[in-house]
């Protein structure tokens, strides 16, 4: 007669499998736009050096984690911003005259530079940079290639429309077109243009840009 052996010893059941909570990858895009907010207020109101974690939490109303789940330090959170600048770039002016397009330019660039919270980080961030190769960098990427989109266009419709000559060395143009403006409200960071600068400095770079 034969009988079923019972198992000397019983196994356990399969332990169930957990699930992630729903949404647990998902990072809220209205609490990265606070931390991105808070992180240009910080930097203006106490500069890269003293920045932190905490203060930028504070301010942004969220906790620590929620901002190490997005950056892994203050150096890789501000590369990252400071590189979107590149990426979003200035709006490129269309008028139909060269005169034109640099004039919006200049007025659209003057006001972003003039602007209170670009007036503290642009030369705080450029001092860290003479420290920091990587913020050097990110600093030299952002101001060239948002620009350099920029004023590669204004010169090609300027080229197509016959107002420059063919072949004009976009980088020298780059210069004459950037060149003026940041260098006094960035380096020299004066309180107030002149009035009728921006007119002025039009008028000089579209002779400057025929004579290339």
């Amino acid at each position: 007669m034969t009988t079923n052996a019972e198992p000397s010893e019983e196994q356990p059941p399969p332990r169930p499998r957990r699930r992630a909570p729903a949404g647990a990858a998902v990072l809220r895009e209205d609490v990265t736009e606070a931390i991105r907010t808070a992180v240009f207020e910080e930097l203006a109101a106490v500069g890269y050096a003293r920045m932190s974690i905490e203060g930028i939490a504070r301010r942004a109303g969220v906790g620590k984690t929620a901002v190490y789940r997005r950056w892994r330090s203050k150096l890789h959170l501000v590369l990252d911003l400071v590189s979107a600048v590149a990426v979003q770039g200035l709006p490129m002016p269309d008028t139909g005259s060269l005169e034109g397009d640099l004039r919006l330019l200049y007025e659209v660039t003057s006001r972003a530079l003039r602007h209170p919270v670009a007036g503290q980080i642009i030369p705080d961030l450029q001092a860290e940079a003479a420290r920091n190769p990587e913020i050097a960098e990110a600093m030299q990427k952002a101001l060239r290639e948002g620009q350099q989109s920029v004023a590669t266009g204004i010169v090609a419709s300027a080229v197509a429309r016959g107002e420059i000559r063919a072949g004009v060395d976009e980088d020298l143009a780059l210069d004459v077109i950037s060149g003026p403006l940041y260098w006094r409200s960035v380096v020299v960071r004066a309180p107030k243009l002149p009035k009728g600068y921006l007119e002025s400095l039009t008028r000089a770079t579209a002779a400057a840009l025929r004579e290339l």
